[in-house]
């Protein structure tokens, strides 16, 4: 189960960078990763085929990110999340958020014995300076007793 405070831990790592960020405004990768930028989150999107997403510089592979990026959110398709995953380990990032709808359990597989603060299972804009809907659903989720401790 997720916590708190790996949550907290993860937010307070520095620059997140933010894979499957897409270029298509009508996509959540562009939604997410747009939100969260517009709130604050110093963010880094990578993306393969992409220069620069929002005036961001952005980044094809994982590899390529700087080496103060300790964190990553992903925000891929399923079947590419295990690539994903693999490429941030061989990095040494050690903070993984899989936003829901992204985990897949290969990549859950692979990161299962790793030192990694892995969160799965929730959705960053819930937990990052909620608002609207995700206000609310953070509302309810604490009310019925199921938003992290």
């Amino acid at each position: 189960m997720v916590t708190i405070k790996q949550i907290a831990d993860f937010l307070e790592t520095g620059p997140v960078a933010v894979a499957g960020v897409s270029r298509n405004p009508k996509k959540f990768g562009y939604t997410a990763f747009k939100e969260l930028k517009e709130k604050g989150l110093n963010v880094i999107p990578v993306n393969p085929e992409a220069d620069e997403i929002l005036g961001i510089k952005a980044y094809n592979r994982i590899s390529d990110l700087p080496p103060d990026v300790k964190s990553l959110l992903v925000l891929t398709k399923k079947d590419k999340t295990e690539k994903v995953v693999k490429e941030a380990l061989e990095k040494g990032i050690n903070n993984i958020w899989i936003q829901q709808m992204s985990d897949s359990k290969p990549a859950l597989n692979e990161l299962e014995g790793k030192n990694v603060n892995l969160i799965t299972g929730e959705c960053i804009l819930m937990h990052y300076k909620p608002h609207s809907i995700h206000k609310f659903h953070r509302l309810l989720r604490k009310i019925f007793g199921s938003l992290p401790k």
